[in-house]
């Protein structure tokens, strides 16, 4: 797979843990045969979910059902970038400036 997409929220509690467990087993059912969730991690105020797939845009695109069903589409923050790179590309939400994997 040539991109790594990240999926992150701001996070802090036993419920955002369990949240993004959750999220990460529906993602990789949701996105057989796109993309493969590679994993997730929690910490420093933050969780993110990586995904690496051939086309972010179609798979962030078919993640959305899912997100929205664990109702995870508000303060969501998405971007990609190519796997052997470090400069990332930000796909949601429209107009955000900056992009960091802490």
């Amino acid at each position: 797979m040539k991109y790594q997409l990240v999926l992150q929220w701001s996070a802090s509690s036993q419920n955002d843990h369990d949240s993004v467990v959750a999220m990460t087993d529906d993602l990789e059912s949701a996105l057989t045969g796109l993309a493969d969730v590679d994993g997730w991690d929690f910490g420093s105020g933050e969780m993110n979910i990586f995904v690496y797939t051939d086309d972010p845009h179609a798979a962030f695109d078919q993640a959305k059902a899912t997100l929205e069903s664990h109702g995870r589409m508000s303060g969501l923050r998405t971007a990609y970038r190519d796997v052997e790179g470090d400069d990332l590309t930000v796909l949601w939400p429209a107009g955000l400036a900056s992009f960091e994997i802490v």
